[in-house]
């Protein structure tokens, strides 16, 4: 187990000050603020206006160069373009800094393993910002036992020309990808898949068919271009039926169940032996409903309390392994 390599005091910074960047921003300010032993040093950014202008709204350090806010940290919260994650991150490994990536983490599927055979051997903790690991809807469900047979996701934005950096597999569908993982806890056998570009030079609306080693199946659904926003998974198990709604926090439960077995919410009668029933399970904690904050919390609580972060860089390097696979399917059959 990896372990925190310093005192009980985190000295935090991040890198990347963009619309996320911000948003991150104003939580740790937070979060330093409730936690005297957090301390929030400051940012990086390649952009000098945009480091003027976020030290100016927040109130807060800045750093000439990348490597001068490494030399002041011992935590780094990574949420630059995805294309920058893997130098930025190696760099830090290098210096024995813990980090948090937001997703996904890295480009390649080939920089992510190198992530993980850097960090080898290393006295520090690496989380990947999946953060709807962290959405009440979803953390409402882990004291089920959750076994799917089939998932069908649908993840829809409205579009926003700030993510068109990367395909939508890579913006949106990763999300569904590493839940599905995480959930059905199995590796993918077998995937068809296509998409289209329609506004960007990336894909921007695509489909996705996952088959599961367990015998899970899963279709993923995701669209950048779509008139309203949606982020809705259903899950189908033996006996029950879980609707997960991501931007809503909210998860209903349909169970069936013998029609003896003590009431846990609602109850549809099916037969003279069976019952249907219905409930709106609830997270502990749930006034926390804020996944971002929720996110960083638990992972300064990581490095503190020398804990497994929930999202690992394996897990974070398994769903770019899929959604790398997604994206080489897409491209093969659109240039046939």
């Amino acid at each position: 187990m990896l372990k925190q390599n310093n005192t009980d005091r985190i000295k935090i910074g991040l890198a990347g000050c963009g619309h996320l960047g911000k948003i991150h921003i104003k939580l740790l300010k937070e979060i330093a603020e409730d936690d005297k032993n957090t301390v929030f040093c400051g940012v990086y950014d390649i952009n000098n206006d945009i480091i003027n202008a976020v030290s100016t709204e927040f109130n807060i350090d800045t750093f000439g160069s990348l490597a001068e806010l490494l030399s002041s940290v011992n935590a780094l919260v990574i949420v630059t373009p995805t294309s920058s994650h893997f130098e930025i991150a190696s760099k830090a490994i290098e210096k024995n800094i813990n980090l948090f990536i937001e997703k996904p983490v890295t480009s390649s599927l080939e920089e992510a393993e190198k992530l993980i055979n850097q960090a080898e051997g290393k006295e520090i903790k690496i989380q990947v910002g999946h953060v709807e690991r962290f959405n009440p809807a979803l953390t409402a469900l882990d004291k089920f036992d959750i076994k799917p047979m089939f998932i069908e996701a649908h993840r829809l934005a409205q579009f926003n020309p700030r993510g068109t950096d990367v395909s939508v597999v890579q913006d949106l569908m990763i999300h569904d990808i590493d839940i599905i993982l995480h959930l059905a806890k199995s590796k993918v056998k077998k995937i068809d898949a296509n998409g289209v570009a329609v506004i960007s030079d990336e894909i921007d609306i695509a489909n996705a068919r996952l088959t599961l080693e367990s015998g899970c199946v899963a279709n993923l659904t995701s669209s950048r271009i779509s008139l309203k926003k949606m982020r809705k998974m259903r899950v189908f198990q033996n006996n029950a039926y879980i609707s997960v709604d991501f931007l809503n926090n909210k998860s209903e439960v349909f169970k069936l169940t013998e029609i003896d077995v003590p009431d846990e919410g609602m109850t549809f009668q099916l037969t003279d032996k069976k019952k249907i029933i219905y409930f709106e399970p609830k997270p502990e904690n749930s006034e926390k409903l804020n996944p971002i904050k929720n996110e960083l919390e638990s992972f300064i609580t990581s490095i503190r309390e020398n804990k497994q972060v929930k999202v690992t860089l394996n897990a974070g390097k398994e769903a770019v392994e899929v959604a790398d696979e997604i994206l080489k399917i897409i491209n093969n059959s659109s240039s046939n």
